[in-house]
This record gives structure tokens, sequence and C-alpha cells, in this order.
């Protein structure tokens, strides 16, 4: 494949100014055609194109004609985008449920410090740590418990429905069910995806779940549950020191 003659990297490798006007003000806005979100310069709200898929998606050739750099914001900006659209859809399913709201938005603060260091993928872990939790709503509805089991069985199906308004690959929507469908069952995926997901949560259940004032007790329970260097060492430091 001669990569230097690419049809589609052109429009990458130039870029545009668009116009996008904003439908809570009417103010015309201008954004570089390789930006998918801005702020309203006028009412200072979000604003988002409408994505498209390109050849950053599927071509294992964009980082030689397109250009490191170039390839870095797009997938940073359409990461930035999903993450902002499932945040969006969870706080609609939850409503008034501010506790679940809450801890989902812990989880991923977690998540994200941990992909910091560990080679997992954010396209992964994101949308897993954002909905990790949303079968708790059904669970609760038809069988009067928040069980993790009940979690794990009815939250899927949900995930994946919001998870199909978005640009993420079919393969990368089975994975995060799969990771929600086993969320409190360790050892049945052995993924780094699912182990930075899982260190993420207990981070965050931990206080709940353990004595944290006994610190022997506390220091066996991390060495023996955290499946990730980095979400061990996190949860060392928030609750041993």
């Amino acid at each position: 494949m001669n990569i230097s003659n690419c049809p589609g990297a052109d429009k990458l490798k130039v870029l545009k100014i668009e116009i996008i006007k904003c439908k809570n003000c009417g103010y015309e806005n201008e954004i570089w055609s390789d930006e998918i979100e801005i702020i309203c310069e006028k009412c200072k709200q979000p604003l988002k194109k409408k994505f498209e898929l390109n050849c950053i998606d599927w071509c294992k050739y964009s980082r030689y004609c397109v250009g490191e750099t170039k390839v870095d914001k797009y997938m940073a900006n359409k990461l930035k985008s999903i993450k902002n659209q499932l945040i969006e859809e969870l706080e609609h399913y939850f409503g008034e449920d501010k506790k679940r709201i809450n801890h989902a938005n812990e989880v991923l603060y977690y998540a994200e410090k941990i992909l910091q260091e560990e080679a997992a993928e954010p396209f992964i872990v994101i949308p897993a740590a954002i909905l990790h939790d949303v079968g708790i709503k059904i669970a609760e509805q038809k069988y009067g418990s928040a069980s993790g089991h009940y979690q794990e069985i009815e939250g899927p199906p949900i995930a994946r429905e919001m998870l199909l308004k978005t640009n993420l690959k079919k393969e990368d929507i089975d994975e995060i069910c799969k990771i929600i469908g086993h969320h409190h069952s360790p050892g049945k995926i052995n993924t780094i995806n699912f182990k930075v997901l899982y260190d993420a949560d207990w981070i965050v259940n931990i206080r709940d779940e353990v004595e944290i004032k006994d610190k022997e007790k506390l220091k066996k329970f991390i060495d023996k549950v955290f499946q990730t260097r980095t979400g061990k060492r996190i949860a060392e430091e928030k609750y041993l020191k």
C-alpha cells in the first residue's frame, strides 16, 4: 500500500474551519474540522458537532499518513465526546438518584488515574466505569435487591442500548458489556481492562465494605482483592497512610 497516496488522508492533513450553530442561543461558532466539541463563545454552553468516522478509526497506517499529533488529538477528542455523552445518558437514566451518579463519577475518576500507569484501553475502561452499575435500578425494581449478581444480569442490556448511541466499535461494546456483566465476579475475566475497572470500583467501595480503622485487616484485604499494581498503590495511599 502506498500510504502517501491515501485518498482519505487529505481531509485530516488539511484542517478547515467549519461553522456550528448553538442550539441554545443561535450564535454561529467556528470549529476546526478535527474538533468534536467546543464551548459557545456567546452563552458558554457546550456544543457538539456530529461525529463522523474516518480513516483513523479503522486504518492501521493512519499514524504514518496523517501524523502522530493529529491522530492523538483526534482520538482524545473522540474519547472525550463519548465520555461526556455516556455521562449525560447515565444522569438522565438515574435522574434524581445522585448517589448512583456520584458513585459512577468517582469510579471513573479512579479508573482514569489507574489508566495513566496501566496498559489498558481507555475506550473500554472509561465507558465501563461510567456504566458499570446501570443494572442497579432494574435490579431493585425487579428483585428488590441491589445485589451484585442481579446487577450483572440486568446491566449489560441497558448499557448496550446506551453504547449503541455512540461511535464505539461493535467489538468494544461487546467487551464493555461483558465487563459490566461480571464486574462483581473477578476471575471470570482476566483482561487488564477488567482489572482496571474492578480496582477503581473497589477503591470507592472499600470504605463501605471493610473496617478501615483496622489497618492490619485492611492491608490484608487490599493485598488479596486488588488486581493491578497501580490500583493497589492508590488504595494503600488513600486508606493506609
